[in-house]
Formats: structure tokens, C-alpha cells, sequence
């Protein structure tokens, strides 16, 4: 009895044992599958092969020539060519490109990335936003992917893709690290992307892409300041938008029409402050805010009736106005709110 005891109470512990060493297994297994799996996942490469795929081959570099006037040193003017980079924007061979690259020139040849060159004609410049397009008679063309319901956001990996020095194309990534507004550059007609992605001398016109190769702006330039002086890892882009608003304007009409009223302004004054509106801090001499009686150091608050939230949102309103619109403008002088009529003009070309 005693014997039978002890083979059952071994048998017991065995079976014990057995499920207790099945009860691990089963909780632990999907442990291993994981680790496992972010084995895998850490041996595979990062790369946005597939997104400079799609993108690189709507890149074009732009060579332009035009005349550079004499120097004291050199009095003789001598013509030389311009290097600069565009986006294929559709199948008709319209090109985007950034205005500086092709302003004051007479002859414009575009190169594609499969070896084809063709003579590109001017079709309309806006040197407010720094944009151009051209326009080039080809088939079979490489047209850049676009995405404009996806939304840019602060953070974002981008790639701009240009021709940098002539040494053929180049990729640079970087982030976003501003967007919105004009991130403090007080004389653009356009918001500007700021990121750190480099923008060397003749990538200025080319695509900045997002990782699935898709348009999201025209690089632009690097960031210099008052004094002259560049800042690293400051380079700006065009918002895709805002460029194609331009570009359809142009092919339409040839020129971009904006209204003005002679008014420099404080960009740093936003939403965020107390009283939120435009300080002016300068009038142009006979122009339409001089000949309303506005002065330096007035507050706009409202324009035609609308709150003003911020010195880019009241510039764009007023650039958005028809030439020979008469605006009301309510404003705060010696800390008393006074009202005047503004009749736009249309800003200087």
C-alpha cells in the first residue's frame, strides 16, 4: 500500500511537472515569434529608394544664359550661363523652376535625367514667391507625383532633389522644421517650408519630395540674414499649393496681379500676443496707406470689416485684393481705434 502510494504520488508530480513546463511554453512562444520578428525588422535597411524613383526623373536642370554687366575691373559686360534645376509638372512640358534662376536671361536649354535637351521658352515669372515656368515642346514625359490632400507637418523626412553645381543629380534629406506663415521672412508673398535638407547653388528650382516621392514644394534657398550672412541648416521651399496657384496664373495670364497699399510691417506680431493685428513700421511715401493717413508705428486690427490675426494673414488679404479696391482699415494710434479707406493699388512687377 505504502509502494502504491509513492508510484502514484510520482506520477502526479511528473504529470505536474509536464503541465507546468507546457504552461511556459505556451506563454512564452509568442514572446519568441516577437523577437523574432524585431530581429528581422532590425536587419532591414531603411531606404527611400522608391520614393527617388518616382520623383527624380520629373527633376530637369535648367542651364540659362544672360549678359552680366561690366565691373570697374572689367568693364567689358560678358554673357554667361546660369545653372539651376525645375520640376516636370504635366504631360504639355510645363516646367516649375524658382524665377532667380531664369530672371533677366535669353536663352534657356532644359536637360532630362534620360539625356534629352530641349530649347525651353519663358512662359511668366513671379518674383514675389522666387517662381518661374517654362515650357519645352517633348512627349513622353516624366511628370512629377502629387499629393495635395496630404498635409506637411513639422517633423516630416523630406528629400530635395537637384542639380547642384553641375555634378549631376543629388539627393539631400532632411526635416521639416517649420511651415506656415513665412517663418520670419517678412518680404515673401508665399508661406514658406523651412527645413534642413541643403539647397547648394543649382539645386534652387528643384522638387522637395516627401518619403513616397510625392511634390510637396519648389526649393527656394538658403536662409541669409539682415547682414548678409547664411545660416546652416536653414534652407526654404515654395509649398506645392501655393506653386501651383502661381503656375496656373501664369500659363493663364502671364503675369501674377497683387494688390499693395505701401506698408512695411513687424512679422513677429501673431495670435499668440494679447492684441493681435500689424504693426507698421514704415510708409511708403505716396502711396495708397500714406495718401489714407496711415503712419509708422499704427496697429492694424481689421481689414473691410475682418479681424487681422497676423501680419501674413492681413498682407495675403490685401495681396488677394483687386487693384482699385477701397479697403476699410481699422487701427489703433496713441491707444485710440480710428478707422480709414485704403484704395489698393497693384504692387510693382
Amino acid at each position: 500500500m505504502q509502494r502504491l502510494s509513492s508510484t502514484l504520488r510520482f506520477l502526479f508530480q511528473s504529470v505536474g511537472l509536464g503541465l507546468v513546463v507546457a504552461a511556459v511554453v505556451i506563454i512564452t512562444q509568442p514572446l519568441w515569434g516577437q523577437s523574432e520578428s524585431l530581429r528581422q525588422t532590425n536587419s532591414e535597411v531603411i531606404s527611400f529608394n522608391q520614393a527617388v524613383r518616382k520623383a527624380a526623373p520629373a527633376v530637369v536642370n535648367i542651364y540659362s544664359m544672360g549678359e552680366i554687366q561690366g565691373s570697374y575691373y572689367q568693364p567689358q559686360s560678358s554673357r554667361v550661363w546660369r545653372l539651376g534645376s525645375g520640376v516636370i509638372m504635366d504631360s504639355q512640358g510645363y516646367i516649375l523652376t524658382a524665377h532667380h534662376v531664369v530672371d533677366n536671361v535669353d536663352q534657356i536649354e532644359v536637360a532630362l535625367q534620360d539625356g534629352r535637351r530641349y530649347a525651353a521658352q519663358l512662359i511668366g515669372s513671379d518674383r514675389y514667391t522666387d517662381l518661374a515656368v517654362l515650357k519645352i515642346d517633348a512627349d513622353n514625359l516624366p511628370v512629377i507625383p502629387v499629393q495635395s490632400t496630404r498635409r506637411i507637418q513639422v517633423g516630416d523626412i523630406v528629400l530635395a532633389i537637384g542639380n547642384p553645381y553641375n555634378i549631376g543629380q543629388t539627393i539631400t534629406q532632411g526635416i521639416i522644421s517649420a511651415s506656415g506663415g513665412r517663418v520670419g521672412v517678412s518680404n515673401s508673398y508665399s508661406d514658406l517650408i523651412q527645413m534642413d535638407a541643403v539647397i547648394n547653388q543649382g539645386a534652387s528650382g528643384g522638387a522637395l519630395v516627401n518619403t513616397a516621392g510625392e511634390l510637396i514644394g519648389i526649393n527656394n534657398a538658403r536662409y541669409n540674414s539682415a547682414f548678409g550672412d547664411g545660416g546652416e541648416g536653414i534652407y526654404f521651399a515654395v509649398p506645392y499649393e501655393n506653386a501651383r496657384k502661381v503656375m496656373t496664373t501664369l500659363i493663364r495670364e502671364g503675369k501674377v496681379v497683387r494688390g499693395f497699399i505701401g506698408i512695411s510691417v513687424n512679422p513677429n506680431f501673431s495670435e499668440e500676443q494679447s492684441l493681435s493685428g500689424i504693426l507698421i513700421t514704415d510708409v511708403e511715401a505716396g502711396g495708397p496707406a500714406a495718401a489714407a493717413g496711415l503712419k509708422r508705428n499704427d496697429f492694424l486690427v481689421a481689414i473691410d470689416g475682418e479681424p487681422v490675426r497676423s501680419a501674413p494673414e492681413g498682407l495675403d488679404r490685401v495681396a488677394n485684393s483687386e487693384p482699385g479696391t477701397e479697403l476699410e482699415v481699422e487701427f489703433y494710434r496713441d491707444n485710440k481705434r480710428m478707422t480709414t479707406t485704403v484704395t489698393v493699388a497693384e504692387l510693382p512687377r
